[in-house]
């Protein structure tokens, strides 16, 4: 017998033991944990990581389908949506933490379009990485310091700011406010090998352990000009972690020499430095009395032409609606900083596979081809999915993949945005004023939904309000916000 076969064969009979000793999915679904821990090559992972789904789902057989199997559909299994159990606590202190979401391509091979991209994450102290890193700062104010071999660049940062971080810069943050948490949402892209990072501590000791401890004595001291026991010292001392607290001399010390906050709209930003750019300062894309819509790209920012990313940011009044979208180019990571609500989308890619799941049980093969045969003349299928979001849920969209956004009645909802390989990338909106196939001809309008053009633009023109709308729990009230957009 192949000995990968055999210990593959090992690996899913202990994660069947573990289905039928314990029943909590969360336990269930720490198997995940273990395929990643396996060597050789990625099949074996792969396989791995479809059985731990299959426990994770419940398997055993096809469930009795309820009289609401319709609306179970819309909150099954969803790839594109990771809540706050998706995040690793990468580093924690009593003063902060650090997370990072698991790679998008681990949870499914529908997002193998985005296996260069680690994370959004929220971040701390001093240290470099191996990636390019675009951060938002989300909430409250703080210092953000850049030390390259050329210059050192500090600048203080507030809600709304942008900026980008390349590989290799040694990078520090400061949180001014004594009470309040300095939040900030990142989007890392290795550098060296796709979809991992790491970072390396050079000032630390052995808590963040410093990388130079790795070296042998007689290196070091040969390399700095000093004796062990001084070395030994400087790199031993430090035992309080990535996120530690600093004194209010020495916080307003550090903020001396920043260079102030991000540009607006109006400004063009230096083109030799990285000074931030505010999202919020600019004009918005779209406003009315239930949201607005703020966008940045590489045109108002010439930090994001090399990523090829953008930035947006969604404000949506409490039971208020974002029209149905979908982006031409970009994917795009959709990340709630604040309040709550729902997001849906049209996923042909689910359907796909529910059919396949379907084909696959005891089927010949020539029922399976008629099948087939049946779906390519009745065209695509969609899946609805729908996940309930709130703060720090993230939930990534596809290019070409319509998706709304609905805020809950009680809370206003606020979503950042990292648009990747941004350039050229259109937003199109399907519903509303700025419908786009409203452009569509008479005749086009009759020949593709098979009624006269009139009782299509009854329905297109009977949504005045442009890309924000009364949400579901709004309709007929008026067609005016409860509540303000302010955040």
């Amino acid at each position: 017998m192949n000995p990968k076969s055999l210990a593959i064969r090992v690996l899913f009979l202990f994660l069947s033991s573990i289905s039928l000793a314990n029943s909590d999915a969360s336990r269930i679904c720490q198997c995940h944990k273990i395929c990643r821990s396996l060597e050789g090559d990625a099949q074996n992972r792969e396989l791995c990581e479809r059985r731990c789904l299959s426990l994770c789902r419940g398997s055993g057989g096809e469930r009795e389908r309820s009289p609401n199997a319709k609306d179970e559909d819309h909150h099954a299994y969803n790839p594109y949506y990771f809540d706050d159990r998706s995040y690793e606590r990468w580093a924690e202190t009593q003063h902060g933490r650090f997370r990072v979401l698991q790679r998008f391509a681990e949870r499914s091979e529908l997002l193998r379009g985005s296996r260069s991209i680690a994370s959004p994450c929220s971040r701390r102290r001093r240290g470099r990485s191996s990636c390019r890193a675009t951060g938002t700062q989300t909430k409250w104010e703080g210092t953000i310091t850049l030390l390259s071999e050329k210059n050192k660049e500090s600048y203080d940062i507030k809600e709304g700011d942008t900026m980008v971080v390349p590989s290799g810069m040694i990078v520090y943050l400061i949180n001014k406010h004594r009470n309040e948490k300095l939040r900030i949402a990142m989007l890392l892209r290795p550098i060296s090998i796709p979809g991992h990072f790491e970072e390396f501590f050079g000032a630390g000791g052995r808590k963040p352990e410093t990388f130079y401890t790795s070296f042998s004595d007689e290196v070091l001291e040969a390399a700095f000009n000093t004796p062990r026991d001084r070395l030994e010292r400087l790199f031993g001392q430090q035992s309080k972690g990535e996120i530690i607290i600093a004194s209010e001399e020495q916080i307003e010390a550090l903020s001396k020499s920043t260079q102030g906050g991000g540009g607006s709209g109006g400004e063009r930003p230096f083109e030799q430095s990285r000074k931030p750019f505010n999202v919020l300062n600019k004009r918005p894309s779209y406003a009315n009395n239930h949201g607005q819509l703020y966008e940045v790209n590489a045109n108002d920012y010439r930090q994001f032409q090399d990523p090829n990313v953008d930035v947006s940011i969604a404000n949506i009044s409490q039971g208020s609606m974002m029209a149905p979208n979908y982006n031409s180019r970009a994917i795009k990571i959709a990340f709630v900083v604040q309040g709550s609500g729902y997001m849906e989308m049209a996923c042909p890619h689910i359907s796909k596979q529910k059919g396949s799941r379907r084909r696959g049980g005891g089927e010949s093969e020539e029922e399976r081809e008629k099948e087939g045969e049946e779906e390519q003349e009745e065209g695509p299928r969609y899946q609805l999915l729908k996940s309930e979001v709130r703060r720090g849920s993230v939930f990534v969209i596809p290019p070409g993949h319509p998706v709304v956004a609905v805020a809950s009645p009680n809370e206003n909802l606020q979503v950042l945005c990292f648009g990747i390989r941004a350039e050229n990338n259109e937003k199109f909106f399907l519903a509303g004023r700025n419908n786009i196939l409203k452009k569509m001809e008479k005749e086009a309008k009759e020949l593709a939904f098979d009624v006269a053009a009139r009782e299509v633009d009854e329905v297109f023109n009977a949504q005045q309000e442009s890309v924000f709308f009364p949400g579901p729990n709004q309709r007929g009230g008026g067609g005016r916000g409860r509540g303000s957009t302010s955040f």
